[in-house]
């Protein structure tokens, strides 16, 4: 067996384990890009084996078919294609196709807003997931939300996801840490916070951690001052018309994005 041939076979191996082989299921085949580098082996003639680059534009140049546009094709396709222009020209009498990526750069994915490195970064690999960009872009900055919000293309749809990034580990909802493509978008919001003033140890603002409420509020502003008192504590909260509601809430209360906690004085 020679050395092309097990390349190729290592590589449907691995991505016939995670579930996206091109023959398996083309529509989910890894989808070449500009800036990628594939290896390509025509068999029956090795001469014809080489090594190429995606250029920008989508093409490849190639011995005796010349440029062939293979942005956006599936490996698969890929293949069938340039067999067929072999066939088709005569060069080669029945040739079996086998492209190997070799190094992966023409799909990027977006990571903006609170991650410590903003910025574009390549699929190095087909099976890149969330969680492993995330840790490329250095990880959520500690300005930044439990969750992020992923956008792309699927199955030639918008596609609109939140996972709780903190949810996936701790739950251990590992459902949530999706396959990426060539084009998505991962946003992190800051993360919510509260505000709390009037007669407490620490005013001032606050992240929101999960299921906190008006006594962990406290708790996290260091308690209320001598002269504090929670009654008549009050919570300013916007409305989903974003009108500004006065409560008198109970300790025991959920904290919202954005509240603002006032702490009365004791009269007595």
């Amino acid at each position: 067996m020679n050395c092309n041939r097990i390349l190729r076979l290592l590589f449907l191996l691995c991505v016939m384990t995670h579930g996206i082989s091109g023959y398996a299921d083309e529509s989910n085949d890894y989808r070449l890009g500009a800036g990628d580098i594939i290896h390509i082996s025509v068999f029956p003639n090795p001469d014809l084996t080489k090594e190429v680059r995606v250029s920008e534009s989508g093409f490849i140049s190639y011995p005796l078919i010349g440029k062939v546009a293979l942005g956006g094709m599936t490996i698969f396709a890929a293949e069938q294609k340039i067999a067929g222009l072999f066939q088709a020209g005569g060069f080669v009498q029945d040739p079996q196709v086998n492209i190997v990526p070799t190094k992966i750069l023409g799909n990027r994915v977006s990571v903006l807003g609170q991650v410590n490195k903003p910025g574009l970064y390549p699929l190095e690999t087909f099976d890149m997931k969330v969680s492993n960009i995330l840790a490329d872009a250095g990880g959520i900055s500690a300005g930044g939300a439990d969750s992020i919000i992923l956008v792309g293309e699927r199955d030639g749809k918008t596609f609109r996801k939140e996972i709780d990034i903190v949810g996936m580990f701790l739950d251990n909802k590992r459902d949530d840490d999706i396959l990426l493509r060539g084009g998505d978008i991962i946003y992190v919001h800051r993360a919510p916070k509260f505000y709390i003033y009037g007669e407490i140890q620490r005013p001032g603002s606050y992240r929101i951690e999960k299921n906190m409420n008006v006594m962990r509020a406290l708790a996290e502003a260091g308690g209320l001052t001598q002269r504090g008192t929670e009654r008549g504590l009050t919570i300013y909260r916007s409305d989903d018309n974003g009108k500004t509601v006065k409560m008198s809430p109970d300790v025991l209360e959920p904290i919202h994005a954005d509240d603002v906690l006032y702490i009365h004085e004791s009269l007595f």
